[in-house]
Formats: structure tokens, C-alpha cells, sequence
């Protein structure tokens, strides 16, 4: 089967594309929200009929959340498993939106045409650039190139509680030669990139309680210790001058970056001064003896997302407070043993708490870091595939964030995954007035065109 003009068809029929994903992005699939539960059940009834269009035989599984669509289509080349997600974030705060979220539109913009709107690029536009390209096979050879397995999920953004029992209850259905996950994006908006490395996660959420009420701090002030000293010591103590985490045993299982790995990356000339520049920030803040993007793509972090206690109303209340609260996350990478820092957090913790004072945990899902192995021929002819549609050698990248689907598809299923996407930095996924640069969207659709052409050569 020729690839020309399932090309010429892509781009013929592009504006039938457009006015598809719009339907879709009409669909007001949050998933955090039981409110929006049905529309989580329209949108994945629209993804079933419109892959039944084009001949995948697909259907919509009820799970103890949101359901899951799976299909299958025969092919002639190796069997592909497709994943990725149809609901969306909330759109708070929706006063910040230039337009209604849920009214997607194609916008012109100084930088070229978008398509605007919640979920545009995280990731129904995403998950549709893997369907038009099947559509536009089907519609040219009547077949496709390869055997094709679509998991499309439903609560991807409000932590997948359905995922791992409903993967485990259907591996036999779900299991091919390898997973294709498209919810990540391009290097520096040009360059097309495979996603070879994601980082694990481990979360606490915790709070330190001292006296058994809140103090006047003009009667306990300097006799009594205070909750927020305590846990300001503790926190800004988990890393030291040059940037790395004091916790024991926390970089076991970290691994060095192969030679060719780094020469890609080197290769890249990442500009940290711009990335840094365009939040408002100008030096780096990891280990400084790392490069700026081994500090993104492959060494462990620790932040704090969230830190609260004592009187935050207005005016001033001079208290000693009770209590003391932060949520602290730590991003892994390699062989690290997410549990085994969680225990070496807590044991750091609990080791600095003052006699009579103690802590509760509310307890967060952890993760291991996921590694892909790039020796699968699939990784070379997919990079072949991207750098022939893009004019731009394709590379192998690390991404700072976690997409846990990856290591279940090994640890569940028993098979690799690849990640290739088309979103870019300035699509503002997750806030107001998300979108999808149609270039994207575009040259996507030819990019799993040329993928499938390639995996079944």
C-alpha cells in the first residue's frame, strides 16, 4: 500500500478533519466533576460511532468511573495498541477565558491559525490526529497497514482510579507488539520529538500539629515552638547549596545518560535563558553541576506545591498555631524505588519533629520512573517517519512530567510503548484558552500516516 496519496487525501480532506474535532470539543468531558458524568458518556459514545465509521469495531466498557472505548481493526503489518484520553480538565477560572471553553473554534492567530478551545491539545486533538490518519488509510486502500487495537480513557485527568483493574481484567484484549501514546509535544514548537524517558512521582500531602490549640504568641511566644518553624526548617533543609536532595539513599538507581542520548540533547542548543525568560525567571534552580535540560528531562526534583498554616485572613492575629501543613512531590527518574523515598521522606521528617509533636499523612499514589527501550526498530522508523514529514531531524527527549499509563503498559501488558505528540509549550493545557496550533493537528494526521507506513514496512 502507497503512502502518497493517503497524504494527498489528509490534506484534501482537512477541513472535514477540523469539523470533526470541534464536534468532539464541544463535549464538556470533565472527569473530575461527577456533574459533567454524562457528558464523559456522550463523548465516549461520539468516539465509538465515529471509529465505527471507518470501520474499527469499537465499543464503550462501563467501569466503576467514566468508560473506556476500545476497538480493533485488522492489518496486514505488526499489532499497534493506540491510547489516549477524551476527557478534559475544569475550566476554572473561567472569567480568564477569552472565549467560552466549550465553544471551539478555529481563531487566526500572529503566529498562525489555532483551534481554540478545552481539551484542543490535552488531548482530543491529539487522539484525533491517530484517527484521521486511520480514516484517511481506510478511505484510500480500504484496509489499513497495520492491525490496530484504540484505548481510549475517560479519567486521565482526574487520576485514572478505573485504569490499572480495568487493564487487568482485559489484558488479553488490550495487549499488541507495542503501545502508541500521543499526550506529549514537540521540542521547542519545530522539532519533532519521541519521548524516551518519563519521570515516576511520589506525593505527601502531611501536617505537623504541635500545641493542642493555637497559642497567643505574647504569653508562648519563645517558650513554645512553633508548627510553621518546624516545618520551614524541614522543608528548606531537603536540598543543599549546589541544588540536590539531602534525603538518604535518594539517588540510588539514577542512572547516567547514554553517550547518544547526550550528544542529542547537546545537539538541541536548548536556550534555558528563554525558557526561563518567558514565566519570568532567569537562573536555573537544579543540581548545578547538570545541564539545564538533564535538570527538566533526567534528574529527580523535589518541590513544594503548597505550603499553609496560622491566620492567612486579612489584618494580623498574632497566634502561635496548632498546626502546620505543605504538600511536597518528588519527580523520579531511572531505577529510583518511589516507595522506598517515600519512606525516606517520612524517616527525615519524623526524625526532625520536636518531642510531643506529631504528623498525619494523607496519602498520595506513587510511581516509578518509565524508561523505553529505543533498540525496538519501532523507534528508529517512527523517527525516520516524523523527520521526513517535519524537515527536521526527529529526536529522542526526556520529558520532566509523569504519564503512568506508559509503565503499566509494561508492568501490566508486558509491552513497550513510544510517545510521540504534536502540542506545544504555549498551548496552555490545563488553563484558560487551551488550543491547538492547526499545524499540529495537520501535520500530525501525516505523521501517523507515515508512522503506520513505516511500522509496516
Amino acid at each position: 500500500m502507497t503512502l502518497d496519496p493517503v497524504l494527498a487525501k489528509i490534506d484534501a480532506d482537512l477541513p472535514q478533519a477540523i469539523d470533526r474535532l470541534l464536534e468532539l470539543l464541544r463535549i464538556q468531558s470533565v472527569s473530575t466533576d461527577p456533574a459533567y458524568a454524562p457528558e464523559c458518556d456522550r463523548a465516549a459514545d461520539w468516539l465509538v460511532d465515529d471509529l465505527q465509521s471507518i470501520g474499527i469495531a469499537a465499543e464503550k466498557h462501563p467501569t466503576t468511573g467514566h468508560p473506556m472505548v476500545v476497538g480493533h481493526a485488522e492489518g496486514s503489518g505488526p499489532h499497534v495498541l493506540f491510547y489516549g484520553h477524551y476527557d478534559v480538565q475544569p475550566v476554572d477560572p473561567i472569567e480568564l477565558w477569552d472565549s467560552p471553553p466549550f465553544e471551539p473554534a478555529l481563531e487566526d492567530t500572529d503566529a498562525g491559525p489555532v483551534i481554540r478551545g478545552r481539551g484542543s491539545s490535552d488531548d482530543k486533538g491529539q487522539l484525533m490526529t491517530f484517527v484521521e490518519a486511520c480514516r484517511a488509510w481506510k478511505a484510500v486502500h480500504g484496509s489499513l497497514p497495520a492491525k490496530i487495537s484504540i484505548f481510549f480513557e475517560g479519567e486521565e485527568e482526574s487520576g485514572s482510579p478505573s485504569l490499572v483493574p480495568f487493564m487487568n481484567d482485559n489484558a488479553p484484549e488490550l495487549t499488541a507488539d507495542l503501545a502508541l501514546i500521543c499526550d506529549t509535544g514537540l521540542f521547542s514548537s519545530k522539532v519533532p520529538a519521541i519521548v524516551t524517558q518519563l519521570r515516576g512521582m511520589v506525593g505527601e500531602d502531611f501536617t505537623i500539629t504541635g500545641p493542642d490549640r493555637d497559642l497567643h504568641s505574647g504569653m508562648y511566644g519563645g517558650i513554645a515552638m512553633n508548627p510553621i518553624r518546624v516545618l520551614t526548617r524541614i522543608l528548606a533543609d531537603l536540598h543543599d547549596d549546589t541544588g540536590r536532595i539531602t534525603l538518604p539513599g535518594f539517588y540510588d538507581g539514577v542512572e547516567e545518560l547514554s553517550d547518544d542520548i547526550r550528544s542529542q540533547w547537546q545537539g538541541l542548543n536548548f536556550d534555558h535563558t528563554e525558557f526561563l525568560g518567558d514565566v519570568g525567571l532567569k537562573a536555573p534552580a537544579g543540581e548545578t553541576d547538570r545541564t539545564p535540560l538533564e535538570q527538566i528531562w533526567s534528574r529527580p526534583t523535589c518541590d513544594v506545591n503548597g505550603i499553609w498554616g496560622g491566620y492567612t485572613g486579612d489584618g494580623f492575629k498574632t497566634v502561635l498555631p496548632s498546626q502546620a501543613s505543605a504538600k511536597v512531590s518528588f519527580r523520579l527518574v531511572g531505577k529510583q524505588d518511589p516507595f522506598a523515598i517515600q519512606k525516606a521522606f517520612r524517616t527525615y521528617v519524623e526524625s526532625r519533629l520536636p518531642d510531643g509533636f506529631s504528623i498525619e499523612y494523607r496519602s498520595k499514589d506513587v510511581s516509578a520512573a518509565s524508561q523505553m527501550a529505543t533498540t525496538h526498530p519501532a523507534f528508529e522508523q517512527a523517527r525516520k517517519a516524523l523527520s521526513e514529514e517535519w524537515g527536521i531531524p526527529a529526536a529522542y527527549v526526556g520529558c520532566g512530567g509523569s504519564i503512568p499509563i506508559a509503565g503499566h503498559f509494561k508492568d501490566i501488558l508486558g509491552m513497550d510503548a513510544m510517545l510521540v505528540g504534536f502540542g506545544k509549550d504555549d498551548d496552555q493545557i490545563h488553563s484558560p484558552n487551551e488550543k491547538y496550533d492547526l499545524e499540529s493537528f495537520h501535520k500530525g494526521i501525516r505523521s501517523w500516516a507515515r508512522i503506520l507506513a513505516e511500522l509496516s514496512a
